[in-house]
């Protein structure tokens, strides 16, 4: 009983050493060639810019970059709890080559990575290593012990670390320090490869600068936030006073003429009444408007896909809506992406003439993706007071970003994303 409560943290303890160990090999043939192909890319890249290549590969190697430094970020927090924030500038998918390549050279989380990938390839390697080395180490030793020394006897003996083994003697001197660089990998091997990460978060890490940033924009955006719900309620309460208030308190009056005309003039009061009757009815119907413009019930009962697919029914241009979700985002990001959608859609049967439109939502890679082409004209601009503007602060609010491509003559293509999880 004793023996197996004692042993159980010792296995335990094994099998995180083993596990250190594989996985800081692992990252140790990834890390050299990895740290070295894109630091080499990225100023090749880099210096084609003058002669114009640059602007078309500088993204892309960038962008392969960034996937590298996040699939880093990752592994620190799954292996080892390790969280290393990412801080990257949002750059829209639809910009031109040279304004991606700008907006990515700008954004000073570019130049983090550059740094990182020079202390990956070089610290980072050998701290990626030493787990994995200090445990072959010590089985090295025991295998020499063991009799392995046999091998190398004929070759003048074979140095382990500072023992010259050339007979058996020697080659028990081998295992003795197999033991203790053993109990070394026993103790230190899961700190190691936590080391290595610690370094990462270091030299990755956002800085103090970028989050007081990253504060900044939030600000903006909550402010933004602030500012469109206060519109919006002033648009329901606009839309009470003139709409179905009006018409209530209309009904209301001609009420009380029917009650005094009931026995006077039954022939005008029975036509009252049919006013009054078509009145609730319009009434009602601005209600139903007025509580879809705020929270459409759809959305709340089917969600995000079926909300969009019922609003592109009502539109007087034929819309085709494909939907891949597999679950559902939560209720603030939701409504956000529907009224985003909507505004979208309205300013697409506006402005651009088009006489079709497809509607395209898909999850990804922890983003929620939207994007709404036309047929139209073309010409859609992200400019103060448009309509573009509005949505792109609502999407701001969320970490959400708005993208437009839209040549003169066409298509238009409004692409945004949100991050979120589906549930």
């Amino acid at each position: 009983m004793n023996t197996n409560t004692k042993s159980g943290p010792l296995l335990m303890r094994a099998r995180a050493v083993a596990v250190a160990a594989g996985r800081g090999f692992v990252l140790a043939l990834v890390t050299l060639p990895g740290a070295v192909l894109g630091f080499t890319l990225t100023l090749t890249s880099i210096s084609l810019i003058p002669i114009g290549i640059g602007f078309v590969t500088t993204p892309w190697v960038l962008t392969g970059v960034r996937a590298f430094a996040d699939w880093r970020r990752v592994v620190a927090a799954e292996w080892c709890g390790v969280r290393i924030p990412s801080a990257y500038r949002p750059i829209p998918e639809g910009a031109k080559p040279w304004t991606r390549t700008y907006a990515m050279l700008s954004d000073p989380a570019t130049w983090r990575d550059l740094r990182w990938l020079q202390v990956d390839m070089t610290a980072g390697f050998v701290t990626a290593l030493l787990p994995a080395a200090l445990l072959f180490q010590a089985l090295e030793g025991f295998a020499l012990a063991a009799g392995l020394w046999r091998a190398f006897s004929g070759s003048g003996g074979y140095w382990y670390e500072f023992v010259h083994v050339t007979d058996q003697t020697s080659a028990l001197g081998a295992g003795v320090l197999g033991g203790v660089l053993l109990v070394v990998a026993y103790r230190y091997t899961p700190d190691l490869l936590n080391a290595h990460f610690r370094l990462t978060r270091a030299v990755l890490g956002a800085s103090q600068g970028e989050l007081a940033e990253r504060v900044r924009v939030l600000t903006e955006t909550r402010r933004d936030a602030v500012d469109t719900s206060a519109a919006e309620l002033r648009r329901i309460e606009r839309d009470l006073h003139d709409g179905a208030q009006a018409r209530l308190v209309a009904m209301g009056m001609d009420l009380g003429t029917i009650e005094m005309l009931m026995d006077k003039d039954p022939a005008k009061a029975k036509e009252l009444i049919a006013q009054a009757r078509k009145s609730s009815v319009d009434a009602l119907a601005e209600l139903r408007d007025l509580v879809r413009g705020i929270h459409p019930p759809v959305l709340a009962e089917r969600g995000l896909g079926d909300a969009v697919r019922a609003l592109a029914l009502r539109l007087p241009v034929s819309t085709e809506v494909s939907v891949e979700l597999v679950g559902r985002a939560e209720a603030p990001v939701e409504s956000a992406a529907y009224f985003a959608v909507s505004e979208v859609l309205t300013n697409a049967v506006k402005h651009s003439g088009a006489d079709r439109i497809w509607v395209d939502l898909h999850h990804s890679e922890g983003m929620l993706r939207i994007s709404v082409t036309d047929n139209g004209k073309g010409g859609a601009v992200i400019g103060a007071g448009s309509g573009l503007a509005g949505v792109e602060r609502r999407l701001g609010t969320f970490d959400g970003v708005l993208a437009v491509s839209s040549p003169a003559g066409g298509p238009t293509m409004v692409t945004m994303e949100i991050p979120c999880e589906l549930s």
